[in-house]
């Protein structure tokens, strides 16, 4: 069973009905699944790709790297903000620690202040002398109280210090188009010259802000208000008819669906594809089929988990093809981004810990998604031209964790040092024949890759192998492409749940890779089992 191989286009579309053609074949083979764990021991058959330095493809957008901020457990307070008076060292209230690892990862664009939590903000709760500011329940997360010290200037702070694109959600689900009107005007009008401008200057900013994106709602089909799509696309259409930025193009992303919504996508499409410029879509992988009451634990799990896992993350590659199809019948032109502004793993809650939190560790099996999801985001690079991981600092798969003084680097965080290449570099496709990792009732290709020539000129090429236990032989044919030497960085470790903590941070951490070749226009190599590894080609 291990010599069965699919030819999979990752520089396109079809690559999960290529998983499911294979599962269908593996189901045939009637004691395939019984004797996959023999089949394992044998040598790994050799992963065989082409690469097309010639055939250029789209630009893939910077912001494609982008990160998700909610108040929402310790993700805002004690995750980024700390307040001027605390005794960990800080930047104006901002961890510095937080923003120094942030700003080695080029972090381009943050999402802010929501997710569930944006459709109940006020946006005035968070605007003044921060004594004066009300308290209020954060009745999504953790049932906590929310002093609103985090509002509007401190979150363009925040994006001034990272040198980042702004998204802000405006609330749909419980305020009026008028106030996401007027908080657009407080944000963006000149100085002087309206009465929210100069109410701006008086809480401490002189000159507007640029908004880059705004969310025009989050998840109308469920906590944003739990509406209809063709309601939602109405509500949508007014919305953004009333909020007018006065400091530049602001791209307003309308509330999309979730997973395999596709009715969603239609009717956004059809009735306010002309009024937007963008489209959400949500997508988490759980490992325990899907199942939210029951999602399965963040380490501690057996393979059968780590194998749901990488299968159910693969199906990114499904959703984003069929919604892209939806909006192609709508916008040929691609004018309407695709935004995966709402990614990642999410598994059940660290233990003792507030369940409302979404606390959990970050494992070699997070990075392995996220290197994965990378792949998928490059090779649709027409279409997704924004995303961000949920969520960045200290909740579900984050960059950073932090307890007091303390921060430690995760797993993921290393996956998106070593992609920073990717940031507006140009896509190469590149196309992968891979053997299967299969185990129990999952088949799906070894390995993914993906392939860029970046702003300098220089191509590198990823490969994720996702089989948590057989190294896998890799022959990349470079065509249109003169290179003599390949060296790069991997990150990998000695066990699936490998991770990194206060008291050990540096587990997994990216290591030099130096076991590549190029000779006769092809590049060759051994990926190791459980890997993501980028290679630099000169």
């Amino acid at each position: 069973m291990d010599l069965l191989t699919q030819r999979t286009s990752q520089s396109g579309s079809g690559q999960t009905r290529g998983f499911k053609r294979a599962i269908a074949a593996l189901l045939l083979a009637g004691a395939g699944f019984a004797t996959s764990a023999v089949a394992q021991d044998a040598a790994a058959p050799t992963v065989t790709a082409t690469l097309q330095a010639d055939k250029p493809g789209a630009v893939i957008h910077r912001d494609v790297f982008g990160q998700f901020a909610e108040h929402l457990g310790h993700g805002i307070y004690g995750g980024i903000w700390v307040g001027k008076g605390s005794r960990i060292p800080n930047d104006g209230g901002y961890r510095r620690d937080v923003l120094d690892a942030l700003k080695a990862i080029n972090v381009p664009m943050v999402r802010w202040p929501g997710g569930c939590f944006g459709d109940e903000y006020h946006w005035r709760d968070g605007i003044g002398a921060t004594k004066s500011r009300p308290t209020k329940v954060n009745t999504n997360w953790g049932g906590v109280n929310e002093d609103n010290a985090f509002g509007t200037h401190e979150y363009f702070g925040l994006m001034d210090r990272l040198g980042a694109s702004t998204y802000v959600s405006a609330n749909v689900g419980s305020a009026p188009p008028s106030e996401t009107a007027q908080w657009v005007e407080y944000m963006t009008a000149a100085k002087g010259t309206t009465v929210l401008a100069k109410e701006r200057e008086r809480n401490g900013h002189a000159a507007p802000w640029k908004i880059q994106y705004l969310g025009i709602g989050n998840e109308l089909w469920g906590c944003g208000g739990n509406m209809r799509a063709e309601y939602a696309a109405d509500l949508t259409n007014r919305y953004a008819q009333f909020a007018k930025s006065a400091n530049g193009p602001m791209l307003k992303i309308a509330s999309g669906p979730s997973d395999s919504n596709y009715e969603w996508t239609e009717a956004m499409m059809r009735i306010a594809g002309k009024n937007i410029d963008g489209l959400g879509l949500h997508y988490y992988t759980r490992p325990r089929d899907k199942d939210w009451k029951d999602k399965g634990a963040a380490i501690g799990f057996p393979e059968r988990e780590w194998a749901s896992t990488m299968s159910h993350t693969l199906e990114m590659e499904e959703f984003i093809t069929k919604h892209s199809a939806i909006m192609d019948k709508y916008d040929p032109a691609k004018r309407v981004m695709l935004a995966v502004d709402e990614w990642g793993t999410w598994y059940d809650p660290t233990p003792g810990s507030n369940p409302g939190f979404l606390e959990q560790q970050n494992s070699l099996r997070d990075a392995v998604v996220a290197g994965l999801n990378l792949n998928i985001f490059a090779h649709h690079a027409d279409r997704v031209r924004m995303a961000a991981i949920a969520q960045m600092v200290n909740v579900l798969q984050a960059m950073l964790l932090t307890d007091g003084a303390k921060m430690v680097k995760t797993p993921t965080y290393w996956v998106f040092d070593l992609y920073k290449p990717w940031q507006g570099a140009t896509s190469l496709p590149i196309e992968v024949t891979s053997p299967w990792y299969h185990k129990d009732e999952v088949a799906v290709p070894a390995v993914s890759a993906s392939a860029v020539r970046d702003t300098a000129g220089q191509v590198h090429v990823a490969l994720v192998n996702l089989d948590p236990n057989r190294a896998m032989p890799v022959s990349v044919a470079l065509a249109g492409l003169q290179a003599t030497q390949a060296s790069g960085r991997i990150i990998t470790g000695t066990a699936m749940d490998a991770h990194n903590s206060f008291d050990a941070p540096d587990t997994v951490v990216p290591q030099p890779f130096t076991g590549a070749q190029v000779a006769g226009g092809n590049l060759t190599l051994t990926a190791p089992a459980k890997s993501v590894l980028v290679l630099d080609l000169r």
